[in-house]
């Protein structure tokens, strides 16, 4: 019994040691995750006075809400969120609806030339048309300077197809086919009645990742929209974050002022355009580690 027991004692305190390790490189990236957005937080509500002599470090200072009152009286932030949320939910519906249709037939082993056009699929990832013939035939298909351009070029993502199908093959048994077959069941009815219901988990994970590609992409809107009303947000905030447009938005106010209500104004921006996300990810984080995680398997 003693011979048994240094053992496991040693590895008792192996495993206290890994523990820690681990338990300290946890709140440490806790920590530097966390600190910026309580800063942009604390920044945006601080005085821009207290903001410029740089005496905010983590919380706010002389509590005010003068930036965010700028930023909302601004039309074209309204305008740029309501044309965000419209691509967002818009073109997150579309992907979806593509990868699902896509992703199950490609996941059955009885498809004919399943291999081909796997083979096809996975050769966009790596080879594109590249960005002058795609800017081409966006214009010749009609789509400059629409919505559409912003959502039917990244109808789906192949990364978020691969997923999905191995999902598919690992978690829907073919017999389950079989038998709604038996029972007259059609290929779309097994989708909508029987695959979708059983796919909550990866279906909540891609649809969180095509949302947020839609709601933080910028790129494409800066090179196929011109047209200022159709603009998402991500353009206004790159306008005034960047371009400093920010005076526009604070005519009537004198140079010291409006100099120190810009930089609080910058911070104001930054939360509003992340709240959306910020709000909705508790919604679907407890789907992640099942959803990924199965989907990463082999099938």
């Amino acid at each position: 019994m003693k011979k048994n027991s240094r053992p496991l004692n040693l590895a008792s305190k192996s495993d206290r040691l890994f523990n820690f390790i681990v338990a300290f490189i946890a709140s440490f990236a806790l920590v530097v995750t966390l600190y910026p957005l309580v800063f942009v937080i604390s920044a945006s509500i601080s005085s821009p006075f207290d903001l410029m002599a740089g005496s905010v470090w983590l919380l706010p200072k002389n509590m005010t809400l003068g930036g965010y009152k700028v930023v909302l009286e601004y039309d074209r932030i309204w305008t740029g969120f309501y044309n965000s949320l419209l691509i967002t939910v818009g073109g997150t519906l579309i992907n979806l609806f593509v990868t699902i249709i896509a992703a199950y037939p490609l996941s059955r082993k009885d498809l004919k030339l399943r291999k081909p056009i796997l083979m096809m699929f996975t050769f966009t990832m790596l080879f594109s048309g590249g960005l002058i013939p795609t800017y081409l035939l966006i214009r010749n298909l009609g789509m400059y300077n629409t919505r559409w351009a912003l959502v039917i070029p990244n109808a789906m993502s192949m990364f978020n197809f691969m997923i999905t199908r191995t999902f598919f093959a690992s978690s829907i048994p073919g017999e389950m086919l079989e038998s709604a077959k038996i029972d007259g069941c059609s290929d779309f009815r097994f989708i909508r009645s029987i695959v979708i219901p059983l796919s909550g988990a990866i279906i909540a994970v891609i649809t969180l990742y095509y949302a947020v590609s839609h709601w933080n992409a910028y790129f494409n809107a800066m090179i196929y929209v011109t047209n200022r009303a159709k603009q998402p947000l991500q353009i206004v905030l790159r306008e005034i974050l960047i371009l400093n447009t920010s005076d526009q938005m604070m005519e009537g106010t004198n140079k010291v002022e409006a100099m120190y209500l810009a930089e609080q104004m910058k911070y104001s921006l930054i939360v509003l355009a992340s709240l959306p996300l910020l709000i909705a990810y508790p919604f679907v984080q407890r789907f992640f580690v099942k959803g990924v995680m199965i989907g990463a398997l082999k099938g």
